[in-house]
């Protein structure tokens, strides 16, 4: 884990709410890092996959009288990390000031999710406004192991170029891979990517196209939101990627529209196109982003990429980037 890297202290997710039950211990990776899931109460925990006894995995222990038992010597840690037994020594824990801590870290449920964030939280998990709202349909996929960097994985969801050729003969047409131009402003909240005209085919209706107006909220570095135009048919496309390591990542979608569609039928579909962007993204090189301009050539229709990179730049996220 790069302890001065920016995505350090922000948020990113590691599990669905759902799948963190009481009395189970989950498994995850963030940044390089193991960590174990667990819940204390309607709390959940996010530690560091480690006893400080002798290093072993606690994810192998469990959870007894609220407290995680680790499976090697039977160490027993409160939700503060803090061990509080030693079978060797019943009666007598180590001392609350000495190195007998699990080390922790910030952990909360938004939008049925767990976010971790590994150092000092210096916003909010990013926003979705739409997550209330009474008329949608929520439809959930992920998570999905993509084995290229976290900033490149993202990037390619708001390329705009690539859709005609990589999503060929699903939603993409290479007939209509013109891209007119379209707006890119870099605000104190993101990265506003607005008036992308695009032509796809229409999965219900084979042959017939249609024509969107759609743009993008890049609201952190690994986290972007897709939304059409208010005057057409509600779509949101809610993305966020968890940097498992520099090379690898997990990616978690929820998306919002006014159409109810069988589950199956959702995520077959979902997972045919996530398939198809990963056939290309994980044999780019390099697997890490290059933030230096001169890497890679660069087109006119590319200048909502070129802005992600130079304020993943200005940012100073290092992690899954060269």
């Amino acid at each position: 884990m790069l302890s001065n890297d920016f995505l350090n202290n922000d948020w990113h997710v590691v599990a669905r709410s759902q799948d963190l039950q009481a009395g189970k211990i989950l498994k995850a990776r963030l940044l390089g890092e193991d960590l174990v899931l667990w819940r204390n109460g309607d709390q959940a925990l996010a530690w560091q996959d480690r006893c400080p006894h002798r290093g072993a995995s606690l994810a192998g222990g469990w959870i007894k009288e609220d407290n995680l038992v680790c499976p090697y010597h039977g160490f027993a840690f409160n939700d503060s990390g803090q061990c509080v037994h030693v079978p060797a020594h019943p009666v007598k824990p180590p001392s609350p000031l000495s190195r007998a801590c699990v080390r922790t870290f910030h952990a909360l449920e938004r939008y049925e999710m767990i976010w971790v964030c590994m150092g000092t939280p210096q916003q909010d998990v990013p926003p979705l406004p739409e997550w209330d709202h009474p008329n949608y349909y929520k439809f959930f996929d992920g998570p999905s192991l993509c084995r290229a960097s976290a900033p490149r994985a993202l990037e390619n969801f708001f390329d705009v170029n690539h859709v005609p050729f990589v999503h060929k003969g699903t939603v993409g047409n290479p007939n209509y891979a013109s891209i007119d131009d379209y707006e890119v402003v870099v605000k104190s909240d993101g990265i506003h990517i607005s008036n992308v005209n695009i032509t796809e085919n229409n999965p219900r209706i084979p042959g017939e196209v249609q024509s969107y107006n759609i743009g993008f909220h890049i609201s952190r570095p690994l986290t972007a939101c897709l939304r059409r135009a208010p005057n057409q048919e509600p779509m949101i496309l809610f993305y966020t990627i968890t940097p498992v390591d520099q090379e690898e990542c997990l990616i978690w979608r929820w998306t919002f529209g006014n159409r109810a569609i069988p589950e199956q039928v959702f995520h077959d579909f979902t997972t045919l196109l996530m398939n198809e962007d990963f056939v290309v993204v994980e044999t780019q090189q390099p697997l890490r982003l290059p933030l230096d301009l001169q890497a890679e050539f660069h087109i006119k229709s590319d200048s909502c990429t070129i802005a992600y990179r130079k304020w993943l730049k200005q940012l100073g996220v290092t992690f899954g980037t060269v």
